[in-house]
């Protein structure tokens, strides 16, 4: 597994497991609110929303508050400010691309914070276009498995649609197009597999190595960027040596 994609497993398990599930909640309420605002409220017919909703599930998103955000969004209930979609886009230590995808009703204030944090880390905040065109939208999905399983449910996935995976211990990484993901998420779960998460998720199209130094400095700061209230998903193109990953993942404990 590339040190680009053990960085993502990673982080899908901290998400899960450490102090940021309040924040995550919060997060995701405000993306369920946006697209249920521009797509309706129905999951049936709202493929954003659906997506959302998926994902608030996948870390045990109170069913309540899945609901009072989609009424939220279609006006059933009218507290909670407008937001905006923004995609901000800059440079990490080492020349790593990031890109960080935003909901704000302060355009202003957001850009002030990506841009503090993106300086104080050593990186900088780019000009728009600068690196979005290095991504691409994908479908991941984040399973858990043993070196037994593994490569069947990886073979379950392809006949379902997946155009790759990647394996690592008891994790197992399916990519697919985005029209493929439900239906490879549908058929992994009738054959019974342990689905972490599934999302659209915008993946380097060349990644870039990074030393120990570099690596130590850019992990750092895709976190503070992650913290960031408006900031919804942080993107990187930075390949990670296994030893740096390795202790970025146990400060999840």
């Amino acid at each position: 597994m590339s040190g680009h994609s053990k960085w993502s497993s990673i982080k899908h398990a901290k998400a899960i497991t450490d102090n940021r599930r309040g924040k995550q909640f919060t997060k995701l309420a405000k993306e369920i609110i946006v697209v249920a605002r521009q797509g309706g409220g129905d999951p049936d017919t709202n493929f954003k929303l659906r997506m959302a909703i998926q994902r608030g599930k996948d870390v045990n998103m109170p069913a309540d508050t899945i609901t009072r955000a989609i009424k939220k969004g279609t006006g059933e209930s009218t507290d909670g400010a407008q937001m905006a979609e923004v995609l901000y886009e800059g440079y990490g230590p080492g020349g790593t691309a990031i890109l960080l995808e935003a909901l704000t009703d302060n355009r202003n204030r957001t850009a002030s914070d990506v841009r503090s944090t993106f300086t104080k880390a050593g990186g900088n905040l780019a000009e728009v276009g600068a690196v979005a065109w290095q991504f691409a939208q994908r479908g991941v999905l984040v399973a858990e498995t043993d070196a037994e399983n593994a490569e069947e449910l990886a073979m379950v996935a392809i006949d379902a649609g997946a155009d790759d995976f990647e394996t690592d211990d008891a994790t197992l990484l399916v990519y697919s197009s985005v029209e493929s993901l439900e239906t490879i998420r549908r058929t992994m779960a009738e054959h019974d597999a342990v689905i972490r998460s599934s999302e659209l998720s915008m993946m380097p199209t060349n990644t870039v190595q990074l030393n120990a130094k570099a690596a130590k400095q850019t992990l750092r700061l895709l976190d503070k960027l992650e913290d960031l209230d408006d900031v919804q998903r942080v993107y990187s193109n930075g390949d990670f040596p296994d030893d740096v990953l390795e202790e970025y993942g146990n400060e999840a404990g």
